[in-house]
């Protein structure tokens, strides 16, 4: 949606209204450490999608909980922001931590080749004092073409 200063600080209060919500006055227990991480509230403020982060195992749980307490927390929402209406709820799961984790873990991996020095081609360099000219006979340049023998 689009963004400016009116609406972030739109999307600000109706953040921390609905985090107050979850975590004061909605008293499931599958919604105990579901952290909302962002809102975006539509221009005439009908519309409010809320993007929740919580562990991986329990997503389902987690929509689960949310789908049968969106009503209870839209009555509460709504008497919290005081607008004229009263936004229609729609919760997604932030899955950028996982996405992070995921990214951080493939980072750690780095396979051995890595570290080896290559040329311009991308070809792993000889180390100094190995001859790399000795069985070149039937390789190819990096363009794909056979080269001949020396």
């Amino acid at each position: 949606m689009k963004q400016n200063q009116h609406s972030r600080r739109t999307n600000e209060q109706a953040r921390v209204k609905l985090a107050n919500i979850l975590l004061f006055e909605i008293a499931d227990p599958d919604l105990a450490l579901v952290t909302i991480t962002g809102v975006e509230v539509s221009v005439d403020k009908s519309y409010l999608r809320a993007y929740v982060s919580c562990d991986s195992a329990r997503y389902e749980e987690v929509t689960a909980a949310l789908a049968r307490a969106r009503g209870r927390i839209r009555s509460l929402l709504g008497r919290a922001l005081g607008w004229r209406v009263t936004p229609e709820l729609d919760f997604r799961i932030d899955t950028t931590t996982d996405e992070a984790e995921r990214i951080t873990r493939a980072l750690e991996d780095v396979p051995p080749t890595i570290g080896v020095e290559k040329d311009e081609f991308g070809y792993p360099v000889a180390p100094d004092g190995e001859d790399g000219e000795a069985g070149d006979e039937g390789a190819a340049d990096p363009d794909g073409t056979a080269r001949e023998g020396d």
